[in-house]
């Protein structure tokens, strides 16, 4: 099997037809409401902003994907609540919304009382690191359609309007501050689960880098969520702000044209260095696919970046250049 470099198209995500599929969808969506409630950003930044008087609202919906086939495989479901709200709430802060509330969607294909706890207990958790409220949300059952389960959510932001932050304001020379990731965090498991399920390991399997744990834990160490990241936009001139999630670096672009030159990466997590052994995945699909350590990116002046990377435990990864995004003499794009 390592004679075969494993992606993640040929497992079955192949970003550029998402990307060409999100354009079908999206092209038609043409009408704009106007006034209290107009739109204030187009469709494809991390979070939608509509206009609420001097605030704007911001609205997110994300899931957690394939993750929840491992957590099936484990019969342990207490942590992918938290993932589903973090990746909701991640994605408002890289606009600068703090999060407000938040309602989920559990699809289920049969109930079961101690399934439905885990889950719940997940949820309650992420929404207090997320310091928000679950207001509400939706349960269905689809045998039909669902095998197993699928969770998904949204999440309601708020910003004052002068405090958004797209990333217009990234300057060529701006430094990069990078937060470690949890882990894989919750996206390109597609991949991962087609590389341990082609390997010699089982989920159940202790993992080689840490014989302490197995490979199916490892594998559901939930998303960090960046409430600090908030701490950072009020003492700090932050120019932009990226979660490193789906299609890894190339996230970077929703954030600016200029180029990212990361000369000083955080060392990925010893789980990717695991998955790309076992896999025999070169280190362009890697950083296209998989956060690689560093699950979000803070831009702004040079002067003020040890003192963010001191507020969120991160540290200076790079700086912000004319074009391109580079990882050391790695080109990604």
């Amino acid at each position: 099997m390592k004679d075969k470099h494993l992606t993640y198209a040929e497992s079955g995500v192949d970003i550029e037809k998402e990307e060409t599929t999100i354009q079908a969808l999206t092209k038609g969506m043409t009408y704009r409401r106007e006034g209290l409630g107009a739109p204030l950003t187009g469709i494809g930044h991390y979070a939608g902003l509509i206009d609420f008087g001097e605030y704007a609202l911001a609205l997110a919906t994300d899931g957690v994907g394939s993750k929840v086939l491992i957590a099936n495989e484990m019969k342990r479901w207490n942590t992918v609540g938290i993932d589903c709200i973090a990746m909701n709430v991640n994605d408002l802060l890289a606009i600068g919304a703090e999060p407000v509330s938040f309602v989920d969607y559990l699809a289920l294909e049969k109930h079961d009382e101690e399934f439905a706890a885990q889950i719940g207990e997940g949820l309650r958790k992420g929404a207090e690191i997320s310091r928000m409220s679950i207001v509400g949300g939706e349960t269905a059952t689809l045998p039909d359609i669902i095998k197993g389960f699928d969770l998904a959510g949204t999440c309601l932001g708020m910003v004052r309007k002068e405090d958004i932050i797209t990333g217009e304001n990234v300057r060529l020379g701006d430094a990069i501050v990078g937060i470690p990731a949890a882990g894989v965090h919750s996206n390109g498991y597609t991949l991962v689960r087609n590389i341990i399920e082609q390997s010699s390991y089982s989920y159940q399997d202790a993992f080689p880098l840490d014989t302490s744990t197995t490979i199916g834990d490892e594998l559901l160490i939930p998303t960090r969520i960046y409430m600090e990241v908030l701490d950072v936009i009020r003492e700090c001139d932050v120019h932009g702000l990226a979660h490193i999630t789906g299609s890894g670096l190339l996230k970077l672009k929703r954030v600016t044209e200029l180029g990212f030159d990361f000369h000083d990466p955080i060392e990925p997590n010893a789980i990717f260095k695991f998955l790309q052994e076992e896999g025999n995945v070169d280190d362009l699909e890697m950083y296209r696919t998989f956060n690689m350590g560093m699950g979000f990116v803070i831009i702004l002046p040079p002067e003020q970046a040890e003192k963010a990377a001191e507020m969120t435990g991160g540290k200076v990864v790079g700086r912000i250049v004319e074009s391109g995004i580079k990882v050391s003499n790695l080109v990604i794009v």
